[in-house]
């Protein structure tokens, strides 16, 4: 918290070959809320009012959660307050090791008021260290396989990923949800923690009537999996795991969770073999991962 409140006082500059550094966009009046796990999000209205009269770009509300929540909860927490406090159209999820285009909310917003129908928009995604090669332009999910797809993954953007269109789900890293929509479906599934949610979220919508849509005039660019630096982190591992098997049980019909098994069965195996050519020459990385893949399977299949 107190690095960020240093930036916004523009005490820290940040380099970056996206944008120049600059102190005249930083938030000038910060509201810091602490918040524990056993508390009631009691915050009111008038206790925001003062904030009313700044530009969106000029004021800045950081929840203190006491502990690491998740990706589900801890969005949880922010939504519950937005919704509470500032009674919003749409709320964005945006991750912290991302840089967006300036017009990327616009776009994000203006696809989403074409048709009421829209639950959540998402925009076309580059690596940050390669950023003319796509990480995702829309989602698609095999439900008798079991498996997410990232349309465009690893594609140089020659325009081919250029159309607005209907897709199985946004990522989570940026995503604008229609405020209407929490009312009917509810927040994200805590029992995520973390992967696995927005995809969750996104099918629920749509069962709800809710369309997700990519925007490809939106554009991020995001370092991707900032929060685990090695993919093959066996907290990661456990994670995937478990929560795959969860989603299919919360979201796919009973012959879906049966030709899920093989599918599941043959990809466990790839990863362990992945997992031993990377991992041989450290036999304790390599328990532990392999620890992580029988513990998340474990327990998704007895959640």
């Amino acid at each position: 918290v107190d690095r960020i409140k240093e930036y916004c006082r523009g005490k820290i500059k940040v380099k970056s070959r996206f944008f120049e550094y600059s102190d005249k966009n930083k938030p000038i009046k910060i509201k810091i809320i602490e918040y524990t796990r056993n508390e009631v999000e009691n915050i009111n209205e008038g206790e925001i009012e003062d904030f009313e009269d700044l530009p969106s770009n000029r004021k800045l509300i950081v929840i203190k959660n006491d502990k690491n929540y998740g990706f589900s909860m801890g969005n949880n927490i922010a939504i519950r307050y937005s919704i509470k406090s500032l009674n919003p159209d749409y709320i964005l999820l945006l991750n912290n090791d991302t840089v967006v285009d300036p017009k990327f909310l616009n776009e994000l917003v203006k696809v989403a008021e074409c048709d009421a129908k829209i639950g959540f928009t998402g925009p076309k995604i580059y690596y940050y260290n390669n950023d003319n090669i796509i990480n995702f332009a829309g989602g698609r999910i095999s439900m008798w396989k079991g498996r997410t797809y990232h349309i465009g993954v690893n594609e140089i953007d020659t325009g081919q990923h250029d159309e607005i269109k209907e897709v199985d789900y946004v990522e989570g890293s940026c995503m604008l949800i229609r405020g209407e929509i929490l009312n009917k479906i509810g927040l994200l599934d805590p029992d995520y923690f973390a992967y696995w949610e927005e995809i969750d979220f996104c099918v629920r919508g749509f069962k709800a009537g809710y369309k997700s849509v990519y925007v490809p005039t939106a554009v991020i660019w995001h370092k991707i999996s900032g929060s685990y630096d090695d993919i093959f982190n066996s907290a990661k591992i456990y994670l995937m795991t478990r929560n795959r098997i969860l989603f299919m049980k919360k979201n796919a019909r009973w012959v879906y969770r049966i030709t899920f098994i093989p599918f599941f069965a043959v990809d466990v195996a790839s990863t362990i073999f992945i997992i031993f050519k990377i991992k041989k020459r450290n036999p304790h990385a390599l328990i532990n991962s392999l620890k992580a893949i029988i513990k998340g399977t474990v327990k998704g299949v007895m959640a």
